[in-house]
């Protein structure tokens, strides 16, 4: 006979015999409020009890303890997440934030986990992408600018390919085949380099407030992506999305100027 299941998370209940898949779920959720995000999905995949206690309260024990440990205090205590009701999502959210490791290396992320802070670079566009992106399914995630825009301020989603910064004052998201963004300063759609029309497609369409917060739709699905501001649908910007993983992505030339990206989960229709 082979070796018996590891100490893993899932060996109390290797068998339907075990004693872990037995326990009341209070003390389940007490277990699992110790464990990391890793071993929860590991958790899930036991039996339907396990998948239960962890996915049937978004705001249990178990995704407020982890939420405290791996969220920064800031962003719990402000309005950043304000869109994210539950401690479940706010986890998600941190998750699918920018990467610290994907973006132009005149920008960082600031201690909140969510806000790029562009640093005063002359001639130079910076760009960043999150650490996760998509090739299937429904996305949406809202951003915001928190300081100046300067001549170009573009939001929309990038490939793994495009590049996060360039010289020059440019839209670096859409100046290639491999990324598509809005800019917010003239309310042009751009991709591999050239102007698809301007957006949103209405007579006098307001400029861009600071601060308003942009709601970005993604349907791998459908291939499009679409624009929401407040609670206006605004309309589908690009159709015919390549079936490649796409990133959430920035890019901002306007020095000291801080954008924020919150991943909201699966939109809601209607």
């Amino acid at each position: 006979a082979g070796p018996g299941p590891g100490p893993g998370p899932g060996a109390a209940a290797a068998s339907w015999g075990g004693p872990g898949w037995r326990l009341p779920g209070r003390v389940l959720e007490l277990v699992f409020s110790y464990l990391e995000l890793r071993e929860l999905r590991s958790c899930a995949l036991v039996c339907k009890l396990w998948h239960r206690v962890l996915h049937g309260d978004e705001n249990s024990e178990v995704w407020r303890s982890l939420a405290a440990r791996c969220l920064a205090e800031e962003a719990l205590r402000t309005d950043i997440l304000c869109n994210v009701p539950t401690y479940k999502g706010k986890v998600r959210a941190f998750h699918h934030a920018f990467s610290t490791n994907d973006c132009s290396r005149n920008v960082y992320i600031k201690k909140n986990g969510f806000t790029l802070h562009r640093n005063p670079i002359a001639q130079s566009t910076d760009g960043a992408r999150t650490k996760i992106g998509f090739s299937e399914g429904r996305h949406a995630w809202e951003v915001w600018w928190e300081g100046p825009l300067g001549t170009v301020a573009v939001i929309g989603i990038a490939t793994k390919r495009a590049p996060m910064q360039c010289q020059g004052y440019v839209a670096l998201l859409g100046s290639d085949d491999q990324s598509w963004g809005w800019n917010l300063v003239d309310n042009n759609l751009l991709h591999n380099g050239e102007v698809n029309g301007s957006f949103p497609q209405c007579n006098n369409a307001p400029k861009y407030q600071i601060g308003e917060r942009i709601r970005v739709i993604l349907d791998m699905e459908d291939k499009t992506l679409a624009f929401e501001r407040g609670y206006e649908f605004l309309g589908v910007a690009f159709r015919g999305l390549p079936k490649v993983c796409l990133y959430p992505a920035v890019s901002a030339v306007y020095g000291n100027t801080e954008v924020t990206l919150v991943y909201l989960g699966k939109p809601l229709d209607g």
